[in-house]
């Protein structure tokens, strides 16, 4: 098998500059000895990955197309190559710890995400190509208008940092729209000072209903409001705003 046809279905747009594969590879540090490449295709980041011989790479992938070309390709791979959907698998064959590294499908980057929040305490570092306005959401600080609910959840874990921004014309097919590479690093919180399961249902309230003051979206919620938050938006919050506005509804 020479080349593998990208699937509109699958979201796949495949990067065929060199220079950009190695330095993506290159932004990942050495948080983990064990890295997994989500939706590696035909290797392009692989393929560095593989020379960096302090690591243990894994791969996971849901196209048997690709998973049959990496098995060619990289044969001494084949026993860390997962043919799976990545949004549905639990991780128990990789080891405690793992960084996490891929050119996430666009369609699927903020599950991709979800999923990593869910992983925290496993994943120490994250190197991901996104599109450049979820790149953009990532790393804004409160009070941009691109601040949203990731930019909370993921920042009560990770210090985010965006990279460098990648043109459409670097991909087979190219895309719509550029991408952007961001690194996630963990932060030192184990663990919030507040009822976390409390905490994401107020974010995902306050943020699901952005244009609305937050007495308002988060009364919906049948959750009473401390009055010094009732009338800012949810873009006006810090994740200690959020963490202080839980710690006063738990009370």
């Amino acid at each position: 098998m020479s080349v593998v046809r990208p699937k509109k279905k699958l979201g796949q747009h495949f990067l065929k500059d060199q220079n950009i594969a190695f330095k993506i590879v290159d932004s990942l540090g050495v948080a983990a000895a064990n890295v997994l490449e989500v939706g590696p295709g035909m290797g392009v980041l692989t393929r560095y990955l593989l020379q960096r011989p302090e690591l243990s790479v894994h791969v996971v992938e849901i196209d048997p197309e690709s998973v049959e070309y990496l098995k060619t390709h990289f044969p001494g791979l084949e026993p860390r190559i997962y043919s799976l959907d990545f949004l549905k698998w639990d991780a128990a064959q990789l080891p405690q710890h793992f960084s996490v590294i891929g050119n996430f499908p666009y369609n699927i980057s903020s599950q991709i995400f979800f999923r990593i929040i869910e992983w925290r305490n496993r994943v120490p570092e994250v190197v991901c190509m996104v599109q450049k306005e979820v790149a953009e959401r990532l790393s804004s600080p409160p009070g941009n208008k691109t601040y949203g609910i990731l930019s909370v959840l993921l920042g009560a874990f990770y210090d985010t940092e965006y990279l460098f921004t990648v043109s459409e014309q670097v991909f087979i097919p190219p895309p719509k729209v550029k991408s952007a590479v961001i690194r996630l690093r963990r932060n030192s919180t184990e663990e919030l000072p507040c009822n976390e399961e409390l905490f994401f249902k107020i974010v995902k309230a306050a943020f699901n209903k952005r244009r609305k003051m937050l007495r308002n979206s988060l009364s919906e919620q049948g959750l009473e409001l401390p009055e010094q938050f009732a009338t800012k938006r949810p873009e006006q919050l810090s994740v200690a705003d959020f963490i202080r506005l839980t710690k006063m509804v738990e009370t």
